[in-house]
């Protein structure tokens, strides 16, 4: 990594520290190099670098923590850097000394509050901001260029730790997100120099942490091809195909007996052949140690050497830890790698860097002009208050939300109230400020009593202290939920219900005979006793809403702001973690002699139980109501629908634009999300209950207005895998309706023999 130095803000201090963090190509060894010569491509210019170094340069710098070329000038270059939602600590970001420049950036709210908003603009917004300061961080030599950003596995399972980095269980929404999220990070694919590297993870199969002994290091998730391809991997063939995301991260577990970084088959056969991810500048990343897990604890192969051999071979380009440096040497003495493969790895990570602009003169870059005057800039800000507004979600209100003005007096109680890093979630940075619900009340003008009243796992013994700020109240919020000390990487959460610490105290704030809020805070609980209790007027909930989650509560309480996010995942009931293991990837319900319960089933798609709260789940300050219009046509034969396609792929072939109206119907303002629902008789059993196929966001409309929207179904919309995990069009009956209750609907019928739009390459 670069050592830091002092810089102002100025373009001259820009400059002068380039030369120093930068590569020299004005004079030395690298400036008679092709890595130097700009008329060139990528590919050839990192080939000219690559050929300068020795086999123990190569080995050195085939690890995340690169130490570079000291005699040809090439400098250290670390790898590893995060930037989930804002710029983060990492071994690659280092932050400045409180009041310095670089001593914070702006931190948005973590995914999963992010994908309750279901606005594409706003997650474009959002990267676009993220990649200027990470450049910025990157130009006073406070980070490199490669993020290892988003984590795009599904949530499948409310027990895993990590699912708060993802924006939710449906992989339609995951695969809409990355869509614009990859551009925003890496900036327009026509520009001659890309902004920063993302980086898609973790490949495949990746949402288990611990779990009753089995960890990810070496877990075997058992996938069925079906399954994959309908469910785990349609957002990585997002990032892949469709977004030319330029680097992937190989995940620890293996998926179906072989580690997902040893896999040529994932690799290479659909990544870089199938989904054609094969620019020279694509590289692919390990997780951290999972090289060196392929060994142990897989136990795949009989030692260390033969792992980073598979690894290496398989198209691992990258190792997050030390086993390639400390390995490949004997590796290759024992004929297991050669250097074709080693130089075909460095090549393509050396290349990216072209692409970034790294060995260029900054004079040609519009990126290396930015400065620490672009960080948390006062539109940043908004655009981080915005975020955590729209993806808030109101769960229950019986009209006491928003405050009347007859409210002045607030008891604020929980282990969340005073919260401020806790709102920002995992991988973050360090923001500018941190407006915790506390503050939020005290600056928007009430008069506020604080007690904590409990912390998250254990009673603080506060009762006397809680009620009696409750009872002299005009109106109590409990803010409460989860954090990262009860869910987080490495560590899976074993029950999804509220802490009895907790609920313990909003029942007896339940009883204090004053008008209640809860705001819950973190990922899905089991919050059925607080919703059938009619002493609990609303609930609400925020995820980890980030830098200004404080102040974006209290706007939506207050309505300075109306709600209208939705679930991005199902909220189970409790006995749901003993219905089914973690370790079972299966989405669909089944029985098995080996588990004494019946699998429910898993996601909004499959499960057969009831929800506390549905996937979609969100309500508002005012009334909506919607209507179709739908073609007259109601049969199609699926020959025709194909037969004048020109789409480079045939699951991008338009289906049809479908109008919506949306009305609201009350006198408040407020955002709208039409959630567009596929369900019927098609493809194999057991059926989706349905599937998401299309969102719109209508913003800040005024009571009694009404707008229309458009969803365009492609082809690939309806389409489901078959057993082989080929893609299917297949006749049968449809449905499409709109929101959770799909009251609004059209259905039609398809015809004709099915189609394949995919044939999936078969597992060896």
């Amino acid at each position: 990594m670069w050592t830091p130095i002092a810089l102002t803000v100025s373009a001259f201090s820009i400059s002068v520290y380039a030369q120093a963090a930068f590569p020299d190509c004005t004079s030395g060894v690298l400036a008679s190099n092709s890595i130097c010569d700009t008329s060139l491509d990528s590919y050839t210019r990192a080939t000219g670098l690559v050929s300068l170094f020795t086999l123990a340069e190569k080995i050195s710098n085939s690890q995340n923590e690169s130490p570079g070329v000291s005699r040809i000038k090439l400098p250290a270059y670390e790898w590893w850097n995060e930037a989930l939602h804002g710029v983060a600590d990492s071994p690659g970001v280092t932050f400045a000394a409180a009041g310095q420049n670089y001593s914070y950036a702006t931190s948005f709210p973590q995914p999963i509050t992010l994908g309750a908003a279901f606005d594409d603009d706003l997650i474009f917004e959002i990267a676009t901001v993220t990649s200027t300061e990470a450049r910025v961080f990157n130009n006073g030599g406070r980070a490199g260029l490669d993020y290892w950003t988003p984590n795009i596995n599904p949530f499948r399972d409310p027990r895993w730790g990590r699912g708060a980095e993802t924006p939710g269980e449906d992989p339609y929404h995951i695969s809409r997100y990355v869509s614009r999220l990859i551009p925003g990070l890496q900036g327009p694919s026509t520009d001659k120099y890309q902004k920063i590297t993302a980086t898609c993870k973790h490949y495949a199969g990746y949402d288990l942490e611990n779990y009753k002994g089995t960890t990810r290091y070496g877990f075997n998730a058992i996938i069925k091809p079906q399954e994959l391809r309908d469910y785990y991997l349609p957002p990585f063939q997002t990032c892949a195909r469709d977004s030319d995301v330029q680097s992937i991260m190989c995940a620890y577990n293996s998926v179906n007996g072989v580690p997902a970084c040893a896999d040529p088959y994932f690799l290479q056969t659909v990544l870089r052949e199938h989904w054609g991810w094969n620019e020279p500048e694509q590289y692919v990343v390990s997780d951290c140690d999972a090289v060196q897990n392929i060994y142990n604890p897989h136990a795949y192969t009989k030692t260390t050497y033969e792992a980073v051999a598979v690894a290496l071979n398989a198209g691992t380009d990258l190792n997050c830890g030390q086993a390639y440096k400390n390995y490949l040497q004997g590796a290759y003495d024992r004929g297991l790698i050669n250097t074709t493969v080693l130089d075909r790895s460095l090549i393509r990570r050396y290349a990216s860097l072209v692409k970034l602009g790294y060995f260029d003169s900054p004079s040609a870059q519009p990126y290396r002009r930015l400065t620490f005057a672009d960080v948390s800039t006062p539109s940043a800000e908004a655009l981080a208050l915005r975020a955590a507004e729209e993806g808030i979600v109101l769960l229950k209100n019986d009209g006491l939300l928003p405050f009347k003005s007859t409210v002045k007096k607030l008891a604020v109680i929980g282990p969340l109230a005073n919260s401020t890093t806790q709102m920002l979630g995992g991988y973050s940075g360090i923001p500018k400020f941190a407006h915790s619900p506390l503050y939020a009340a005290q600056r928007a003008g009430f008069n506020v009593t604080y007690v904590k009243g409990t912390n998250i796992n254990s009673d603080l013994g506060q009762s006397s202290q809680v009620l009696a700020a409750a009872r002299a109240a005009d109106a109590v919020i409990f803010v409460g939920g989860v954090d990262l000390s009860i869910e987080d990487e490495s560590n899976d959460r074993e029950t999804i219900t509220w802490p009895s610490s907790q609920l313990s105290l909003i029942n007896q704030l339940a009883g204090a005979g004053k008008p209640l809020v809860v705001v819950h805070m973190g990922t899905g609980l089991d919050s059925s006793s607080i919703k059938s209790n009619s002493k609990v007027n609303s609930i609400v909930w925020a995820g980890y809403p980030g830098q200004d989650g404080g102040t974006a509560i209290f706007n939506i309480l207050t309505g300075k702001t109306s709600p209208s996010g939705r679930l991005p995942i199902t909220f189970y009931p409790g006995e749901y973690v003993n219905q089914v293991p973690m370790t079972n990837m299966s989405l669909t319900p089944y029985s098995s002699s080996s588990i004494q319960t019946n699998n429910p089933g898993r996601t909004y798609k499959f499960y057969t139980g009831t929800p506390v709260y549905p996937f979609g789940h969100g309500l508002h300050y005012t009334n909506f109501t919607t209507s179709l219009t739908p073609p007259s046509q109601t049969t199609y034969t699926i020959s025709s629908l194909l037969s004048s396609s020109t789409a480079k792929y045939p699951d991008l072939t338009p289906f049809l634009s479908l109008p919506l109206t949306v009305s609201n119907t009350g006198n408040v303002s407020s955002s709208y999300i039409a959630l567009l629902f596929l369900s019927g008789s098609f493809g194999l059993k057991p059926y989706p209950k349905k599937s998401l196929v299309g969102y719109q966001r209508v913003s800040n409309l005024g009571g009694g207005k009404s707008t229309s929207v458009t969803f365009a179904i492609k082809i690939g919309d309806l389409a489901r895998a078959d057993e082989a995990g080929n893609m299917v069009l297949w006749p049968g009956d449809y449905k499409v309706g709109v929101d959770i209750d799909g009251g609004v609907s059209w259905s039609f019928t398809l015809t004709g023999e099915k189609r394949v739009l995919d044939t999936w390459p078969a597992a060896p």
